[in-house]
């Protein structure tokens, strides 16, 4: 399959599954677009009328025949249905222990922050052989992070998180493309997928000017927006101790439950009245429009840092 001209090369794990999937489809498709243009132009033939008196002989059905064309197509269809959906679910989840890269898509360019604190624009450097999982946010419409050679693809959406997974199997650098019209200079949101050895990529990670980790940097904007005032440590704030929290299920006023999970915490942030915890009163203010994309993803790393921590007992008495 690599020697067809039209197909880009394989360069994940899940990229020969995918073109063997494709070609099983291309296969049947052709075959019977074959066999029923066939069968059509025999018709034609051997059953043309020879005389305008003949008159042919009126068909009351062929059960076997009706049975045979409805149990075919619809054996096919399950085959399809079965297999795709196991693609599908295998390649759903990133496998625990993925490497976590932030993407931001914005006219017409690709924003990349890795937890280290090393910034791309347009590149994103990953090991080879290693799992590696985007999570990816846009910052005004709707664009489409698209790498043929990884065979993955996947909507970015202004307002909440999507994710995607790969494990790159090959050196080498590999496009990356916009797949989803989004302005005049749509064409031109390119970039390039940098897939290294493992010890190339560490001495990239060691030589770039990382400066801050996406933890410190949420910190930072976790202290200087007045998050710490009302969630403290201990929980005797006027907000719940974000210790521990992350990962966790989180009881709601009206007896819902939640994961604390990025899409949790982003809504939280932006929008503090949509879910209020079990215990606590809607005070908090919405930071809507005060913090960027990458404030947010930064913020959220923290938060995930402290969700590592043990939660401290609240005061008795407090719900």
């Amino acid at each position: 399959m690599q020697s067809l001209p039209f197909q880009p090369v394989q360069a994940s794990s899940i990229a020969k599954s995918v073109d063997e999937l494709y070609l099983f489809l291309t296969v049947v498709t052709l075959f019977f677009t074959a066999l029923i243009f066939s069968v059509i132009f025999y018709f034609m033939i051997r059953y043309r009328r020879r005389s305008p008196d003949e008159r042919p002989k009126p068909i009351e059905g062929n059960v076997p025949l009706e049975v045979l064309w409805t149990a075919v197509p619809t054996l096919i269809v399950a085959v399809i249905f079965v297999w795709s959906s196991m693609l599908y679910f295998k390649n759903a989840e990133a496998p625990k222990g993925s490497m976590e890269i932030f993407i931001t898509g914005k006219q017409w360019m690709w924003k990349v922050e890795h937890p280290e604190g090393q910034r791309e624009i347009n590149e994103v450097h990953v090991p080879v052989g290693r799992p590696v999982k985007l999570t990816m946010t846009s910052e005004d419409v709707i664009h489409d992070f698209f790498v043929p050679a990884f065979r993955v693809k996947k909507d970015v959406l202004p307002g909440r998180y999507t994710s995607l997974w790969f494990t790159a199997t090959k050196v080498g650098t590999y496009h990356l493309f916009c797949a989803q019209y989004c302005g005049a200079f749509h064409a031109g949101m390119t970039g390039s997928i940098i897939v290294q050895e493992p010890s190339e990529y560490e001495r990239w990670l060691a030589g770039g000017a990382a400066g801050e980790s996406m933890e410190q940097a949420g910190e930072k904007v976790f202290q200087s927006s007045g998050c710490s005032t009302c969630h403290t440590p201990d929980g005797t704030g006027l907000g719940p101790s974000l210790l521990g929290v992350y990962g966790q299920p989180v009881k709601l006023v009206g007896g819902e439950t939640v994961t604390a999970d990025d899409a949790y915490i982003r809504e939280s942030i932006l929008l503090p009245k949509a879910k209020i915890v079990l215990g606590y009163t809607p005070i908090m203010p919405t930071f809507q429009g005060q913090l960027t994309e990458e404030q947010l993803t930064n913020v959220i790393a923290y938060i995930r840092a402290l969700g590592k921590s043990q939660p401290k007992q609240k005061e008795e008495g407090k719900q």
